[in-house]
């Protein structure tokens, strides 16, 4: 059986797996709040941000639009199809997303996910007030220049939107599409008539956040979050149940970002410096959602890109700006090992399509590299073993001397050149390793939706084979194959490792606690975590065997 070292370290791996998905509540604080952080119905960032008005800001956004545009024109829609996405792009507002529709990715309905619905269609809002401090009408249909000939585009298009409010006095927004990517550039200007606005300013807002895409929605609820980004410094935003919030940040801004588990819609300013001020506003009632906005000078041409699309690391790494910094890798001394093991998943996926053939292969891989570490593991364990009986009878001799139980111990441990913590160490090695395939496992958009074999459909969710009617304290509602079998290879690998009848006495207890505990927490992991767990443990167990045959 294991020896006691091995059990302990296993258990310690398991708290630590347990507590993994807090870690981020626990280091990462929430954003600056205003004073009145707690607003009052929605906590929508207002269009324009203290200290930069004459009078404090709303505590919700203005609806009523005062100033209304000469010549109002009817609102009109396009399409627009790229490698990657179809979108259905409005004149409301200078350019809105009706809907965002990726290829790459479908939701738990069988359909395609799309980043936009009922709730955040208000994004890629423009606004500003005039001297009066009058809410200007820029929410109602403009104009468009450079309307696309073909719904699907090969190279980069753009469209402008413009209106005016007086003769002379144009303002324009213009989306630039891209064939083989997931980012907009944004290109506002509203310098004809800065001279006319309040403070000079106006505000990019995007309202409503991003739709919850899995089917597991509480589990996607727990990755929402608001990001600010400037100076070198993250700022977090979370929203509790019941909770509204507003935080604002004044200063230049290297970018802001609402994400989901898998999906994100970041503002990225071309220049950081052109940012005057960012809000980030979060609600939760019953339905959590984020709000960006920043606050940029009205006299020049401000320009920003917009990334809406999945969190894959190599597209959000390609941006740069340190944007990959909303993704989940874990402590700071396991994100080099949670990218590595990222890295090298993707590469031997571009030769083997499965990627549960994959984790087959990389398990291997694992066995293989570790393999010096847990062949002096066991050896150590079958030395700890073999001197049970000496250090029985040493127990016996010095029952009375404490003292000189552990000197004639540590003399014998020395006397057989056997370490007392050489079963535990090379466990304890592996753990970051571990750590990092949890990580990676857990909440990379890779593993999303990619089958196996048989009852295996998503690497990336619980193999559920049948859902119970009630649910089981940490074990859950439904059950699952692999755990089943990890617990079982488990009880295999414990078995082959024998000791004498104390040491069995002693330990048997807590053998069968951590199978059990194992295989209840497992229950709810990933499927390509467990399959990964159990296909090493069948290893293992062959290792054992070649070991003890040696």
């Amino acid at each position: 059986m294991m020896d006691r070292n091995t059990l302990t370290a296993l258990l310690l791996i398991a708290v630590v797996l347990i507590l993994t998905p807090y870690y981020l509540e626990v280091v990462s604080p929430a954003g600056q709040r205003t004073t009145d952080s707690l607003l009052v119905e929605g906590g929508k960032p207002p269009p324009l941000q203290a200290p930069y008005l004459e009078e404090p800001p709303p505590t919700e956004p203005e609806k009523k639009l005062v100033v209304t545009r000469p010549g109002a024109v009817d609102e009109k829609t396009f399409s627009i199809e790229t490698d990657l996405y179809f979108a259905e792009i409005s004149s409301r507002a200078g350019g809105s997303i009706n809907s965002f529709i990726l290829k790459k990715y479908l939701g738990p309905d069988s359909n395609y996910v799309d980043l936009i619905d009922d709730s955040n269609l208000e994004n890629l809002s423009v606004q500003a007030k005039n001297l009066d401090a009058e809410l200007l009408d820029l929410s109602s249909p403009w104009r468009i220049r450079g309307f696309p000939d073909t719904e699907r585009i090969t190279t980069p298009t753009s469209i402008t939107f413009y209106t005016s409010f007086s003769k002379n006095k144009e303002v324009t927004k213009t989306i630039t599409f891209y064939p083989d990517s997931y980012l907009l550039d944004i290109d506002i200007d509203l310098s004809s008539c800065s001279d006319e606005l309040l403070s000079g300013l106006f505000s990019f807002s995007w309202y409503g956040g991003l739709p919850s895409t899995e089917k597991n929605t509480s589990e996607d609820q727990t990755y929402f979050s608001g990001y600010v980004y400037q100076g070198g410094e993250l700022e977090d935003t979370k929203a509790a149940q019941g909770e509204n919030i507003l935080s604002s940040y004044n200063g230049n801004l290297d970018w802001s970002a609402i994400r989901t588990k898998y999906f994100l819609a970041s503002f990225i300013p071309e220049d950081p410096t052109a940012v005057i001020s960012a809000s980030m506003g979060a609600s939760y009632n019953n339905r959590e959602t984020y709000d960006m906005s920043i606050v940029v000078p009205s006299n020049a041409l401000f320009r920003a890109f917009v990334y809406l699309g999945p969190l894959e690391y190599s597209r959000i790494n390609q941006i740069g700006k340190d944007l990959d910094l909303v993704m989940n890798f874990g402590w700071f001394f396991i994100i080099p090992i949670s990218k590595g093991v990222l890295w090298l998943l993707k590469n031997m996926h571009s030769y083997i399509p499965n990627y549960g053939f994959v984790l087959v292969l990389f398990s291997i891989l694992i066995k293989l590299i570790v393999y010096p570490l847990t062949k002096k593991s066991y050896q150590s364990t079958r030395a700890m073993q073999s001197l049970q009986p000496e250090i029985a009878n040493l127990k016996e001799k010095f029952k009375s001397n404490p003292q000189k139980l552990n000197q004639a111990t540590m003399a014998l441990y020395k006397k057989r050149g056997v370490n007392p913590l050489g079963g535990c160490l090379p466990m304890l090695l592996q753990m970051p390793l571990l750590f990092a395939l949890f990580t990676v496992f857990r909440s990379t958009i890779e593993l999303r939706g990619e089958p196996f074999i048989l009852w295996i459909k998503d690497l990336s969710a619980p193999d559920v084979i049948f859902d119970l009617p009630f649910s089981i304290p940490i074990y859950g509602d439904f059950v699952c194959a692999l755990p089943i079998l990890m617990a079982f290879s488990m009880f295999v690998q414990q078995k082959m490792m024998t000791g004498g009848a104390e040491q069995q006495a002693q330990q048997k207890m807590m053998q069968y606690f951590m199978m059990a505990f194992f295989f209840l927490i497992f229950n709810s992991f990933p499927s390509g975590l467990n399959l990964y767990y159990t296909l090493f443990n069948v290893l293992t167990i062959i290792q054992q065997k070649m070991v003890s045959s040696s």
